[in-house]
């Protein structure tokens, strides 16, 4: 009976978790407890964010992968406050579909300061409602233009992007404060992120 009724909520969760078009995609709002799994850093290693939350907040910032410029441009200038979140107390950990491999290459590119996260079949990108299908016209042309095989890359032939975004979660869980755009050119400003870590309690 016990097996029964884990299939079911399975089957519950997977049914709502469902990625959807662009315009129907919110984001998690602010007040909400966020969904905090287990993903892989760059060298495969698991990373459970919910046993991290126990070592002070976290910054999540979810990036489409590394073939972007606009993430790429992103990450870069979040190094600009790597250090004084730190200081804060406060953990930053950027998210993507982008299997560990290309996760190696981010870090490069960027010299990223924190810690990229591989979300392996869009777990997290689903459960923080910012999931979603470009066009294949998109996908495309973000194939030949930017060299960017969405299922070679994710490792997932759903082919699924995430809406670039920010949260800032509390060690209640608690989501303090988000930037959340369905414009992928617009990004969370490193200066407000500090300023608002700076403003937790």
């Amino acid at each position: 009976m016990k097996y029964i009724f884990s299939l079911v909520l399975s089957a519950f969760y997977l049914v709502s978790c469902q990625a959807q078009d662009l315009e129907n995609v919110k984001g998690l709002e602010v007040g909400e407890k966020a969904p905090l799994l287990v993903l892989e850093d760059a060298e495969g290693e698991k990373v459970n964010l919910k046993s991290a939350l126990e070592e002070g907040p976290i910054v999540l910032v979810f990036y489409r992968g590394q073939w972007c410029p606009y993430c790429n441009k992103h990450l870069a200038e979040l190094n600009g406050i790597a250090d004084s979140l730190e200081d804060l107390g406060v953990q930053l950990y950027a998210i993507s579909p982008d299997k560990p491999e290309l996760l190696s290459e981010m870090q490069e590119k960027t010299e990223a300061k924190f810690t990229l996260l591989h979300d392996s079949a869009y777990q997290t990108i689903l459960a923080f409602d910012l999931a979603f299908q470009p066009s294949s016209a998109t996908r495309f042309k973000y194939k030949t233009i930017l060299g960017a095989d969405l299922s070679e890359d994710h490792g997932d032939e759903r082919e699924l992007l995430p809406v670039p975004a920010t949260f800032l979660i509390d060690e209640e869980g608690i989501i303090r404060w988000r930037h959340f755009d369905p414009d992928y050119k617009n990004r969370s400003n490193p200066s407000e992120v500090l300023e608002a870590a700076q403003k937790l309690p």
